[in-house]
């Protein structure tokens, strides 16, 4: 038995065998592709044609925007409760059915009024969807592995940078003659995509699962052996974990865990939002720019792998620690670059690439990391709210720098460095296991 134990691990240490759990890992993936796209990268196309569609000013909706995605906060408080009662595979379900159709009403608006109320569902429903309750099955599925299956999930955000704004160009092709010319011809080109939200929720609540069990698995898809000497099987997950709303928002944990994750967010959102326009002041044209934009993101899938398989090897905390430091240079390599001749922009652009998906891969880890995955839907639906707060941050820092500054991209860049290196300095403080019984389990007496 002991020689049977020293050669079968139990599929503990497999970063690919996880069995029916590919299904809510590709499921996550495509969630996060869908926010990405409709929510950020998306608006390089949707904004300008919906603007010119209302006959108003691009400036106009991209502020209706950012107002959808304060209002998403609020979302997220509400389905973060939603999920808790009904579970994640429903809770994920419809809230891609509610964000598929928010699009299409959102790019048919025959009012600002209307596409801002539809965007808002747009907003909060994609989002609930893949960190609300995609966080929820993420941490209940791969409570150990949580590191390299975000690293897969978080591809989604990568794919979307480079191939979204594409996508819906194929779209919009075949409805006119003319980019110049698209006009009210660009909502018919969108539809398919809110049709695809939609049936992705169908299929959702179809074939996704709350928990592993339900499917005849073990978290992590570990053996029965492994399960029950290293895992924590004195009750269901179900429950909120002896959680209160109270006792989350009193836990020091809690609030380390939404500030540090929020601000690597922080980071990485404002980085990348203004990274075209950084690259034109430094000599790009504006094609290349966006050819740039594709690398990195292309880049980036290749990042969220390897820094889900160095979470799962080393640690949650030090990878975050490492990841600050690696971001922080990369950022003052590029303020330091006078124009694209200068070798710091190249070593600098590598360096953002390979680190694009980490900040994203955070958001679910650190926290599963610290609180295990009993009563993590209570956890996260405290979380999430506080996490999309502080991310939201980076365009107010993004704006008020560019005021100061004249529009000067490279100052906000040294301004996101000093916060990833504080954040370095927090997550330092971190108790990185203090409530998570699975970890505990295996580690008795630690």
């Amino acid at each position: 038995m002991a020689k049977q134990k020293l050669h079968d691990p139990g599929n503990k240490n497999s970063v690919v065998n996880f069995g029916a759990g590919w299904v809510v890992i590709i499921y996550c993936l495509l969630m996060f592709f869908l926010y990405v796209g409709m929510c950020n990268d998306g608006a390089n196309i949707t904004a300008p044609n919906v603007a010119n569609r209302l006959g108003v000013e691009n400036g106009t909706i991209m502020n209706m925007n950012s107002l959808a995605g304060l209002v998403g906060v609020v979302f997220f408080i509400i389905v973060g409760q939603i999920n808790r009662k009904i579970g994640a595979r429903l809770t994920s379900g419809i809230c891609c059915i509610v964000s598929g159709i928010a699009y299409m009403l959102a790019c048919n608006a025959s009012s600002v009024a209307i596409y801002t109320v539809a965007m808002c569902f747009v907003y909060g429903g994609i989002m609930s969807a893949g960190y609300v309750a995609g966080g929820t099955l993420v941490a209940t599925w791969f409570p150990k592995k949580k590191g390299v299956v975000m690293g897969y999930t978080t591809m989604g955000h990568n794919l979307a940078s480079a191939f979204y704004v594409q996508l819906v160009a194929i779209l919009i092709a075949p409805m006119v003659a003319g980019t110049e010319n698209i006009g009210s011809n660009f909502s018919s080109g969108i539809i398919p995509i809110g049709v695809a939200a939609i049936v992705l929720g169908i299929l959702g609540m179809i074939f996704i699962r709350n928990t592993p069990q339900e499917r005849g698995l073990n978290p992590d898809n570990v053996s029965d052996e492994v399960y029950r000497n290293e895992y924590d099987t004195s009750d269901e997950v179900e429950g909120d974990g002896g959680w209160t709303t109270g006792k989350l928002l009193a836990t020091k944990e809690l609030w380390l865990a939404a500030i540090t994750t929020g601000f690597f967010q922080i980071c990485s959102v404002g980085v990348m939002s203004q990274l075209v326009i950084r690259n034109t002041q430094l000599g790009f044209t504006q094609q290349e720019a966006m050819n740039v934009m594709t690398i990195l993101a292309l880049g980036g899938v290749v990042g969220s792998w390897l820094i889900g398989i160095i979470d799962d090897k080393i640690g949650t905390k030090k990878t975050m620690v490492g990841f600050g430091i690696w971001y922080a240079v990369a950022l003052l390599c590029n303020f330091g670059a006078a124009d694209r001749s200068s070798p710091l922009v190249y070593i600098s652009l590598f360096m953002i690439a390979m680190g694009i998906g980490g900040s994203a891969n955070f958001t679910t880890s650190l926290p599963a990391s610290i609180f295990g995955r009993h009563g993590f839907d209570k956890v996260n639906s405290v979380i999430f709210p506080i996490q999309g707060a502080v991310t939201a941050l980076c365009f107010l820092v993004n704006g008020a720098v560019q005021l100061m500054t004249g529009g000067q991209i490279k100052m906000a860049y040294l301004v996101f460095a000093g916060v990833a290196l504080v954040n370095v300095l927090l997550v330092l403080i971190v108790n990185e296991h203090r409530f998570n019984r699975d970890w505990k389990a295996a580690h008795p007496g630690k």
